[in-house]
C-alpha cells in the first residue's frame, strides 16, 4: 500500500459560538492541510494516483473555503467552523472524486498553526 499526500493551505476568518474563551471572538487562521490518499496498487506508470490529479481536486475544494468569514459560508451556518468540522467538509466534497479501483481518500489533516492540528478518517 501507498499513502500518498499533498499539502495546502488556506487563510479565512471565523468564529466559535458559544465557546467559552477567545476563540469565541472572530480572528483568522492561515490553516495547513493534507490530504492523503490510499493507493493498494500502482498504474502502468508507477503511480498510485498522478499529483496533477490529487492537487486539482483539493484545489476546487480549497477554494470554495479560502478567504472567506467561514461563519457565513453555507456549510457552516449551523455548524462551529472548527478544524473538525473544517476536516469534515472538505473529506465529505473530496471523497467522491477520489474513489478509484487502485486508490481512496484516507484522510485530511487539518492544523491551525505549526503545533496543533488533528487528522480526519472519514466515517469509516
Amino acid at each position: 500500500m501507498f499513502d500518498i499526500f499533498i499539502k495546502t493551505h488556506f487563510a479565512g476568518a471565523h468564529h466559535l459560538r458559544d465557546y467559552p474563551g477567545d476563540c469565541e471572538h472572530p480572528h483568522g487562521h492561515n490553516w495547513k492541510i493534507e490530504v492523503t490518499v490510499r493507493a493498494t496498487e500502482l498504474d502502468h506508470l508507477g503511480m498510485g494516483i498522478d499529483f496533477t490529479i490529487l492537487k486539482r481536486h483539493v484545489k476546487e475544494v480549497i477554494d470554495t473555503i479560502d478567504h472567506c468569514d467561514l461563519n457565513k459560508h453555507e456549510a457552516f451556518l449551523v455548524l462551529n467552523p472548527s478544524s473538525e468540522h473544517i476536516a469534515m467538509y472538505i473529506y465529505d466534497n473530496l471523497v467522491k472524486k477520489l474513489k478509484h479501483d487502485r486508490y481512496s481518500l484516507y484522510s485530511v489533516s487539518v492544523s491551525e498553526t505549526d503545533n496543533q492540528g488533528l487528522i480526519y478518517y472519514g466515517n469509516k
